[in-house]
Formats: structure tokens, sequence, C-alpha cells
């Protein structure tokens, strides 16, 4: 009864078997082929959603109602093609917790929309060299991901932390293809289709 009645971060709607220490949910394989891409903030103004994906690689903010109300959203994307898991940030100057709990949120939906019809897509993100041990948990080994190289590329710093979880992507997860949004680095090998910013598309319309 009480585990019926109880609603705390979506636990009463399922919990699900989980990799590494920390249980982190885990996301089943699939290759879905997507013709095009948008991002969630305008999925609900989408007239063709047969044949575009869903990408979160956007502000936060604009996306956390999917955590906090989750069935609400589950029709309009099971529309689309394929949905890529929400990119909850994982900043380097976030404490640890936040950043695994984050890496939870991201691949309990992912795993909740699986079992509700919803094709889905990894978002892999990492923080520095000591998130590695969780942040690779839960993903497929051998399929589809997303990333996103937006803001990783102003300095030095920065653009040497994206290569370095880049890689060490590369070397866990072993992607059969990777779906990369923003500017691609010289450095980044793979099988990569690019998917052009948000930013970049205003700058060549006002070229």
């Amino acid at each position: 009864m009480y585990k019926e009645q109880r609603n705390y971060e979506n636990l009463n709607k399922a919990i699900f078997d989980g990799a590494g220490q920390n249980d982190i949910p885990i996301i089943l394989p699939d290759n879905p082929e997507v013709d095009n891409w948008i991002g969630f903030n305008y999925a609900r103004g989408c007239e063709d959603p047969e044949i575009h994906g869903i990408h979160f690689f956007i502000d936060d903010y604009q996306f956390i109602r999917v955590w906090n109300q989750p069935d609400v959203y589950i029709s309009m994307l099971r529309k689309f093609q394929a949905v890529c898991t929400p990119d909850f940030s994982t900043f380097t100057d976030f404490p640890k917790a936040i950043q695994i709990y984050n890496h939870y949120r991201k691949h309990w939906l992912g795993a909740y929309w699986q079992i509700n019809g919803i094709r889905v897509i990894p978002t892999i993100s990492w923080a520095g060299p000591d998130s590695y041990e969780w942040c690779f948990d839960g993903e497929p080994v051998g399929y589809t991901v997303a990333v996103s190289s937006v803001g990783t590329q102003a300095d030095k710093e920065s653009r040497n932390l994206f290569l370095s979880g880049y890689n060490e992507m590369l070397l866990r997860l072993q992607p059969s293809k990777i779906i990369m949004y923003g500017n691609i680095p010289d450095e980044c090998q793979g099988n990569i289709i690019p998917v052009k910013a948000f930013q970049q598309k205003w700058r060549n319309k006002k070229k």
C-alpha cells in the first residue's frame, strides 16, 4: 500500500533496473533513423512530427516540465521519429550529487519513454574525468548516441574537457553513429551526423 501511494521523484510511476553503483536506469538499445531534428521547445508546434526527431540541447528550464509531469508529454513525443534523452546539465562546478542526479533523471525519462512506445536515442554528457566512473552508466553499447559541442570550445580548458570525454565515450560505448549538435571539432572521430545548432541556423539566415 505504501509503495502505491508514494509520489516522490516519479518512483510511483516506475522503478527500473539500474546500472553502476548509483542504479542508473538502463536505456535499451535502438538505432532509429531521423530525417530532421528540432528542439523540444518547438515540438508542440511541429506540423509534421513523423519526419522529425526531438533533441533537448536547450536550457534546462525549457524542459524541466518533462520530469515534473512526464505523462503529460507522452502522446506528443510518441508522434516523432525518435526522442533524445534530456540534456540535464552536468557542469563541472556543480556538486557531484547534482551531476549524478541529473544523469539519473535523464535515464529515468529515457527508460520511461521506451516503455511507453517512444524510440529513444541517449544523449551523452560528462563533467570532468572523475565523472567517467558514472556518466556512461545505463547507456547501450554499439548504438546511436547524441552529443552537443555547444559552449565547449570557448577556451583551451573547456575544449580539452570536451575532447577527453568524447574520446572516453568512443572507448566505452563504441557508438555506431554520433549525432553531433553544434560545430564538430577537427579532433573528433567516428561516424558523425552533424546537426546545426540554433545559433548557427540564425547566423546563416542573416547572411
